[in-house]
């Protein structure tokens, strides 16, 4: 019984750390916003957080597609990143789709910007691949 208590304690300390970046996304700072992009990336690339992400996919949605639109080279290519993480958790089913249905046309508007730094453009063409051919229901 301990134990399990215990790791339930770890888990909600977990998930007060994840909404804690996730908020931290929203601040005026950059570098705030960029250790908060690293730290999600972390996350999502070291655990399945599908049932956490579920009922926060629209908030975390908008807050990375804030952080395409105003952010500048390593935030939007941090961005990025995360979003093709975010689609790998939430799969192939509706909630990935509208994922990425919801920022397709910035992910292609950043990838087709000539003034966008290099690495910006490549992480917005691999969550564009990739999320593509993991959510997008349309063949095309």
């Amino acid at each position: 019984g301990s134990e399990a208590a215990i790791e339930q304690g770890q888990e909600d300390e977990a998930e007060d750390r994840l909404k804690e970046h996730m908020d931290n996304l929203l601040d005026k700072s950059a570098k705030t916003r960029q250790a908060a992009l690293q730290s999600l990336r972390l996350a999502l690339s070291s655990k399945t957080l599908s049932d956490f992400l579920l009922e926060r996919r629209l908030m975390l949605t908008d807050s990375l597609e804030k952080c395409l639109k105003k952010g500048k080279g390593e935030e939007q290519a941090l961005a990025g990143t995360v979003l093709t993480l975010l689609c790998l958790q939430m799969g192939s089913g509706p909630e990935g789709e509208e994922v990425f249905r919801s920022l397709k046309p910035l992910l292609v508007s950043v990838l087709t910007d000539s003034t966008a730094s290099p690495s910006a453009r490549q992480s917005c063409a691999t969550a564009l691949g990739m999320c593509c051919y993991i959510a997008a229901a349309d063949l095309e």
